[in-house]
């Protein structure tokens, strides 16, 4: 890192260091993109007691790093307030009197005017003048997903969803216009923003995620994690992330018993952190509830299929780049699969239902040379299309072009 690179501020709703979750991989991807190119002041909320002995690692990459200690559960009641200023709960969850004080003082004394934030809700931070072009990062239409929210759930919690939905996209239109760019992780999700906020397209675009296939690779030969027994299917991601709940929950309950038919000797092993208690209740009777691991790869690696049944799901799923990259078949969801392009050639298969799932992940278990095949196709593609280094070139060009007022 050297002074005679340009300033820039990057704000993170969450620290983007270790990047062991879906939004922290790509945060902490661009992250070490703008560093080479920038000297990064970075701004970020730590959510959780374990991420707070990694801020000083992110000096690696940073010039400044502040980083805001915040408790959820107490951030919950705080953010209630924004049922009395008729505002979005996100906004004032994220809002913080002394990482804005933080902002002011840093853009003034760094004379910084490039500016590039990490999920809508710290969109609010942007308002210092000095800057000159200010870039949002939204990943995924988050105002989306509380709506697919409240569609599953029961009054009152179907009526807080549906509000911070609306409330959230009145939002997000309002500051897709008055900053300079606004980036979402696939084309749906672009077209979907788009549909709501027509006239803020011209400054919207997608710059997609990526997987590092040098790191999740099959070379990489990890030990077996699983002990000896029948068939393992896999489902990994953060296990206190309700769309992942939702999947776990209804993968064991609807998905595989309809494959025990068959496969009785089938086990099921849920991988990821923080495991909710709706998961951890799934443990037992051949299925597994790991909790956080330190490194998901020999899961995947030694996994007979890759499960992803999200039913809620918006923009690119890491999980399944993962697998992918690993060379390992993939059942994936309709949702899941949306910011996937697949090759003429099945790199992945597509469930519907649960029949779909089920018969689509016997299929493979009977056939492992065909989804070794599968997994082989996979990897290649990976190579070929989720690269991060190619995705973020994009961002250079983002970040200083003018974009039509």
């Amino acid at each position: 890192m050297t002074d005679e690179l340009p300033p820039l501020l990057y704000l993170t709703h969450r620290i983007p260091y270790p990047p062991d979750k879906g939004d922290k991989l790509r945060s902490f991807n661009v992250l070490r993109h703008l560093a080479l190119r920038h000297r990064v002041f970075l701004g970020a909320f730590v959510d959780r007691p374990d991420d707070a002995r990694h801020v000083d690692t992110l000096k690696t990459w940073c010039a400044d790093v502040r980083a805001e200690r915040i408790e959820p559960r107490w951030r919950r009641l705080a953010s209630l307030r924004g049922l009395l200023t008729g505002e979005a709960l996100s906004l004032p969850y994220y809002r913080s009197r002394a990482l804005a004080r933080w902002v002011t003082e840093t853009v003034a004394r760094e004379r910084i005017a490039v500016a590039l934030v990490f999920s809508g809700p710290m969109a609010q931070y942007l308002a210092a003048p000095a800057l000159t072009r200010r870039v949002i990062d939204f990943c995924d239409v988050d105002s989306a997903k509380w709506t697919q929210y409240a569609a599953g759930c029961r009054w009152p919690w179907s009526w807080v969803y549906r509000r911070e939905g609306e409330r959230l996209a009145t939002f997000e239109r309002r500051m897709a216009l008055a900053n300079d760019a606004s980036l979402f992780c696939t084309d749906a999700e672009t077209a979907l923003f788009t549909r709501g906020a027509p006239e803020a397209a011209a400054r919207v675009t997608t710059i997609q995620n990526g997987v590092d296939a040098e790191f999740f690779s099959p070379r990489c030969e990890p030990p077996n994690p699983y002990p000896p027994g029948g068939p393992v299917l896999v489902l990994t991601g953060a296990m206190d992330y309700w769309p992942n709940i939702d999947a776990a929950v209804w993968f064991a309950g609807q998905v595989l018993p309809l494959i025990r038919r068959s496969r009785p000797e089938v086990r099921f092993w849920i991988v990821g952190s923080n495991p909710a208690p709706a998961v951890r209740a799934l443990a037992g009777n051949g299925v597994a509830v790991t909790g956080g691991v330190p490194d998901v790869r020999p899961y995947l690696a030694h996994a007979d299929v890759v499960e992803a049944p999200l039913r809620i799901a918006h923009g690119i799923q890491n999980k399944v780049l993962e697998a992918m990259a690993m060379a390992r078949p993939a059942v994936v969801s309709a949702a899941a699969a949306t910011g996937l392009a697949a090759g003429a050639e099945k790199e992945f298969e597509v469930a519907a239902d649960a029949e779909e799932f089920a018969a689509l992940t016997l299929g493979l278990l009977a056939d492992a040379a065909r989804g070794d095949a599968m997994g082989r196709r996979a990897r290649e593609a990976v190579r070929a299309r989720y690269g991060w280094p190619a995705h973020l070139a994009r961002l250079d060009d983002l970040m200083g072009r003018d974009f039509p007022v």
